[in-house]
């Protein structure tokens, strides 16, 4: 058990830099203390008490904000960052060594039953403020960019950028970075290399107009 719970306070540690000691994240980390809330209300949930593992679960979410339904399922190592704002469903389910910020939302999209809610895989990090909504998979590695609204499958290796979240996969290989803002978004890139093909255009017409010494004529001239 305390092999367990140092391995909890040194994942914080490795991916917060504001953490300062293993003590600080003991007493102090809201998101810290909404997981081992979690761990024992899972427990009593596994175990047919339902009641007391909501109880427990409402406890954890009136003094933290971070609200995760006891029927979730989550591996070890998750940190959730500030976590104000944060929503776990029912039949969400999180792999080891992930990283939620702020506001961020695992849902469902209305009043399906059974599987309703995503699946996390491992080292997956979700952006402050940003919604996954639905009963599909976020692969290994992938980041959810802030504010974004992911409503389809994102492959291993690659974010979800925009609204709704279009994927952009990073080389197939696993990003370092926890940057949640800083990332390529496809549609723009696109928008602006349009843009510029159309500058270029227009300045080539307007040389070959001179060349020629044609004017163009307005619709109502003509």
């Amino acid at each position: 058990m305390f092999d367990q719970l140092k391995a909890e306070l040194d994942s914080i540690m490795e991916r917060d830099p504001a953490a300062r000691s293993r003590w600080e994240v003991y007493f102090l980390y809201s998101g810290f203390k909404a997981v081992r809330s979690y761990r024992k209300a899972h427990w009593f949930y596994q175990h047919g008490h339902k009641f007391i593992a909501r109880w427990i679960s409402q406890r954890a979410r009136h003094k933290t904000g971070i609200e995760i339904h006891p029927g979730a399922t989550i591996g070890k190592g998750l940190f959730i960052d500030h976590g104000m704002g944060v929503v776990i469903g029912e039949t969400t389910e999180i792999g080891d060594n992930c990283t939620l910020y702020q506001n961020v939302t695992l849902g469902g999209t209305g009043k399906e039953h059974g599987k309703r809610h995503p699946t996390l895989g491992n080292n997956v990090m979700v952006g402050s403020g940003a919604k996954v909504l639905g009963p599909f998979k976020v692969g290994d590695n992938a980041r959810v960019a802030a504010g974004a609204v992911v409503l389809d499958e994102v492959p291993p290796n690659a974010t979800a950028v925009g609204v709704p979240a279009r994927v952009v996969r990073i080389n197939g290989v696993k990003p370092d970075s926890l940057d949640q803002v800083h990332v390529t978004d496809p549609v723009s890139q696109e928008l602006c290399r349009m843009q510029a093909k159309c500058t270029h255009l227009q300045r080539r017409l307007e040389i070959l107009e001179k060349e020629v010494d044609i004017s163009p004529k307005l619709p109502e001239e003509e």
